[in-house]
Parts: C-alpha cells; structure tokens; sequence
C-alpha cells in the first residue's frame, strides 16, 4: 500500500498528466476531412491536405517537431517557428503565439496553415509535400 505522501504525489502527477492531454486531440481521417470542409478548405484539396497533416503531425493537435536548425514545428499542420510563430510570445508572419497552435481551438491554426499555403503552396510543407505529391492520396469516399 502506497503511503499518503506517495499516494498524495501520484494524484497530482496524474491529475497534471491528464490536465495536459485535455486540451490536445487526435482526429480520424474522416473527422479531420469535415473539420478541413467546416473551415472552407477547397474541396478539390481536402485529401491533399488529409495526407499532408496524416504525414506532418500524424493528424494530432499537441504535436511539437524539433527540427536539426534549432527551429521547432507546431501542431496539427507543424507551423515553424522560424517564420510563421514565436515561441512564448506573438510573433512571425502569422503575428501568434506558437504554443496556441497546440490546442483543439483549430481557427487560428487553420488562419496561419492558410496563410503558408497561400505565400508558398503545399511546398510550405516541403517533406509532406514530397510525401504526397502525386501519390494515392486518403480514400474520403466514406466520410
């Protein structure tokens, strides 16, 4: 039997472990295609788009990338931080806070993903774009 003390820290340890998964969340191909459509994504890109979150962030919204530069990658679409967000404080060409790009709040991720696409295309994703340009992209048919 675990004494109070022991017992006591276990809880908090637990309690704080489950406070930091609450706000992140995993979508399923199907879910991230109608979140993708609810946001006004073009329809004739939504499984590009499906295959570039499945391969950037393996569609998980608390997903942080440490990258070999010493820039870091955010969230569900792997924003960086080198351009697009700052680190503890708003920032970058998005004008936001990198860390906001870890919850289930998707609009400012959506705004800044869209941004990207629109100064740079899919190519703002160099290696999922690599990873799913001209490859059989997610079946949504059943979505």
């Amino acid at each position: 039997m675990l004494s109070p003390p022991c017992l006591l820290a276990l809880v908090v340890a637990l309690g704080a472990l489950h406070g930091a998964q609450a706000h992140a969340r995993t979508f399923t191909v199907c879910q991230l295609s109608r979140e993708l459509q609810r946001y006004n994504f073009p329809r004739n890109l939504i499984g590009r788009w499906v295959c570039l979150v499945d391969h950037a962030s393996g569609r998980t919204t608390d997903k942080v990338t440490t990258h070999d530069n010493g820039y870091y990658s955010y969230g569900l679409f792997q924003i960086n931080n080198k351009e697009w967000c700052k680190k503890g404080r708003k920032g970058g060409l998005c004008s936001m806070k990198c860390e906001d790009l870890l919850n289930e709040d998707l609009a400012d991720d959506v705004r800044c993903a869209k941004r990207v696409y629109d100064r740079l295309g899919f190519k703002g994703w160099p290696a999922s774009h690599a990873h799913c340009k001209d490859k059989n992209l997610p079946d949504l048919s059943r979505c």
